[in-house]
């Protein structure tokens, strides 16, 4: 068997900017999947140029951008309590990839001192709007500044990951905690609806994370895995828009049923649409 092609767990389309096609690779040693060719830094940013992306701005022009958006304002008290209890009060916080920024607002409105990294022009230009000024790049902060550093939905799009985790290793406090929301390609809504699945979101989602890999990239770079928890709002939000790819149209009823699904057989398994990952610096 040709080698290459047996390291193929998947061909996917871009669903959302360019149409084009792109292989998920296995990499065995991390069990993790690798996006396949890899646009280059430069050319990686006009595959985030689409009002379909829907984290870099506030649109609520369709039911599922507003339903998106209260899901979402759900999820920004839930994540906001998250760190509250895991620091036990207020201290020193930085989200990577802030978006629009409307996490740190919540998170600031609790007592937390807040920095924003987002490379997105657009998102930060909406954040200034809003009150909350987000740095492009994290290279002039300071190192061990930070009691929690969160990345929600982030990783999977970072261009480098070794530098990247070895970076968040270097921004934290020692004892600080780590928090990183991925998709999990192990998930039974990720079966059910195989190139289909909207997670996978090539080419901007460059690496597709298991339990396995989470735990073993950050244990090489003295940070350990204290805990994982389900997102369970995610099997319903991917679910929608994998129909939307498969079938041309978003299917509410099948999707909340393979949403429903997904989460009652991760109870049994353990592997959710979605996984947020704890962890803490030694």
């Amino acid at each position: 068997m040709n080698r290459e092609k047996s390291n193929i767990y998947i061909e996917c389309l871009d669903h959302t900017v360019s149409g084009e096609k792109f292989k998920l690779y296995k990499d065995r040693d991390h069990d993790m999947l690798v996006t396949i060719p890899r646009p280059d830094e430069n050319s990686l940013g006009k595959y985030y140029e689409s009002e379909d992306y829907i984290s870099h701005t506030d649109a609520k022009r369709t039911v599922f951008e507003k339903t998106y958006h209260l899901v979402k304002k759900y999820s920004l008290n839930k994540k906001v309590k998250l760190i509250s209890k895991l620091h036990q009060g207020t201290g020193t916080l930085l989200d990577i990839g802030a978006g629009t920024g409307d996490f740190l607002i919540e998170a600031n409105k609790k007592h937390w001192q807040v920095i924003g990294i987002e490379p997105n022009e657009q998102a930060r230009a909406l954040a200034k709007e809003k009150g909350i000024v987000l740095e492009p790049d994290a290279t002039k902060l300071s190192s061990n500044s930070f009691d929690i550093i969160t990345m929600w939905h982030v990783l999977e799009h970072v261009p480098d990951l070794s530098a990247q985790i070895k970076e968040l290793k270097r921004l934290l406090k020692p004892g600080g905690h780590l928090i990183i929301a991925v998709p999990n390609f192990k998930s039974y809504d990720a079966l059910y609806y195989k190139s289909f699945w909207a997670a996978y979101d090539v080419p901007r989602h460059l690496w597709h994370f298991s339990k396995n890999s989470m735990k073993t990239l950050f244990e090489k770079e003295g940070m350990m895995l204290e805990k994982t928890k389900p997102l369970l709002f995610d099997s319903f939000y991917v679910s929608l828009l994998s129909e939307k790819y498969k079938n041309g149209k978003m299917n509410f009823a099948k999707a909340i049923w393979i949403g429903l699904l997904s989460n009652i057989k991760g109870k049994r398994s353990k592997e959710y649409s979605s996984h947020i990952y704890i962890l803490k610096s030694l």
